[in-house]
């Protein structure tokens, strides 16, 4: 997983406002459909570039699919604009 993949899925509204959603906790494929005035295929799309950056897992329980955060993958992107940041405290 590379830094253009994840920035480039986050860059999306709909896949921010998704994780927004899955911070609180596991969602359903439906429950996040249900939500957002697009079709489901969409939705499946834009969980498909959140998965491949990483950024959320899955899992299968019957004939549902359920969707979770991936905070490390999130913790290293705030390293990462942190450290690009710098320290104030460092410059003079």
């Amino acid at each position: 997983m590379g830094l253009q993949q994840t920035l480039k899925a986050l860059s999306d509204p709909i896949r921010r406002e998704i994780l927004n959603m899955l911070k609180t906790g596991r969602l359903s494929a439906g429950e996040i459909v249900e939500r957002f005035d697009v079709t489901g295929a969409s939705i499946s799309r834009h969980l498909s570039v959140l998965k491949e950056a990483d950024l959320i897992r899955d899992s299968r329980e019957g004939k549902y699919i359920y969707y979770e955060l991936n905070a490390s993958v999130l913790e290293e992107i705030m390293l990462w604009i942190h450290d690009l940041k710098g320290d104030a405290s460092d410059e003079k």
